[in-house]
């Protein structure tokens, strides 16, 4: 990422004048003539020399570290977005957002509840099964029956062999490497927090194959991918599916969609008939089935 020294000047200069001192908890005084704040101002909330901002607002100067920039971004009482662009165009990436965790909004449920012609589902960064709609219970079964700790993506993928039943055996390799590589991505972002270190740490216990591949290093966001799935009722299914993130980027809607002509579309039609009930028999006495690696 490449610093604009202009663009970063000319939002450091309109974003002091936009903020008004009483917004900042100064004194407004009765002379003031400066719209805004004064560089001075900016300074002393900053924590930072007057000269060191007048370098910055006339787009000289080194680049600023991202210790000045949290620093300038309260001073200036910035939006979160505002905070994300600022770091941008100082040449670096914004801080995490605030995390979404495992609270579904009112709003995505009711989108997953009036998706009727389409499988779509809800799931963490770390690919813990947050919520999904009727056609995609349908096609992957439910996990009311499984244990809420248990509801974890990869964790069902390589620790319970009867979940890949549901998939045909030559893309297991290329769907368990795809899932490694995406979740190595989501620690990362996480900076390898308490909840994603023990996740690794319980799939490394569990899984040879985890393991390897996790040791391997690789590392690719899934956004979009083709699977086949083996339903017991309609059989086999080909899908493309998109990714699609919330703005809190630890949040992903997966959209599940049969090629264009394809026999998946009769087959999702009739599934949508049938309804949750028919959900992977094959796995019956037992847990029910994952959703799509």
């Amino acid at each position: 990422m490449q610093m604009d020294r202009e663009q970063l000047a000319d939002f450091l200069r309109r974003s002091r004048h936009r903020l008004r001192p009483e917004e900042a908890d100064l004194p407004v005084g009765r002379h003031r003539r400066t719209p805004g704040l004064r560089r001075e101002e900016v300074a002393h909330l900053a924590g930072m020399s007057a000269d060191y901002v007048m370098r910055l607002e006339q787009a000289r100067g080194p680049q600023p570290s991202t210790q000045i920039l949290a620093s300038l971004a309260r001073a200036l009482r910035l939006t979160t977005d505002e905070r994300d662009h600022l770091y941008l165009l100082a040449g670096h990436p914004p801080p995490l957002r605030q995390s979404a965790g495992l609270h579904v909004r009112p709003s995505l449920r009711y989108l997953l509840d009036h998706m009727t012609q389409t499988p779509a589902q809800l799931v963490g960064d770390l690919g813990d099964l947050l919520a999904m709609n009727a056609l995609a219970e349908a096609l992957f079964g439910c996990v009311c029956t499984v244990a809420e700790g248990e509801r974890n993506i990869p964790l069902r993928w390589f620790t319970d062999p009867a979940v890949r039943a549901g998939y045909p055996p030559e893309e297991h390799a290329p769907h368990s490497r795809e899932m490694v590589a995406d979740l190595r991505a989501a620690v990362a972002r996480r900076g390898n927090d308490a909840t994603a270190a023990a996740l690794v740490a319980r799939l490394r216990e569990a899984s040879g194959e985890f393991r390897e591949l996790w040791d391997a290093h690789e590392v690719a966001v899934k956004q979009r991918s083709r699977m086949r799935v083996l339903h017991p009722e309609v059989g086999a299914i080909a899908f493309d599916y998109e990714v699609l993130l919330t703005p809190s980027q630890d949040q992903r809607l997966l959209v599940f969609t049969p090629p264009p002509g394809s026999p998946g579309v009769d087959a999702l039609a009739l599934l949508g008939v049938l309804g949750p009930a028919t959900a992977h028999r094959s796995h019956r006495g037992g847990p029910a089935a994952v959703p799509a690696p």
